[in-house]
């Protein structure tokens, strides 16, 4: 399956990079999808390793486990802060 994967915030700017595509195979989860991101280059280890990251596929909120269908746009994204 492909997907359209957007990085916001301090993540993209992190990793140089605001969207990419990536193919996987079927039954990829959202945490696939993130551990197969932080094994593409060396410093985006580093971006996903804390493992604090939010996801939205399809914008709607999803959790880790969430399987994801061919043609999902999965967004990343810090938790958000502010006062």
């Amino acid at each position: 399956m492909v997907l359209t994967v957007l990085f916001f915030a301090s993540l993209r700017e992190r990793l140089g990079c605001n969207k990419l595509s990536l193919t996987l195979p079927a039954g990829a989860s959202v945490a696939d999808v993130i551990t197969t991101l932080a094994e593409r280059e060396p410093g985006w280890c580093e971006a996903f390793e804390q493992g604090q990251c939010l996801a939205a596929v399809n914008q709607q909120m999803v959790k880790p486990d969430y399987l994801l269908a061919d043609g999902d746009e999965l967004a990343l994204f810090p938790p958000v802060t502010g006062g």
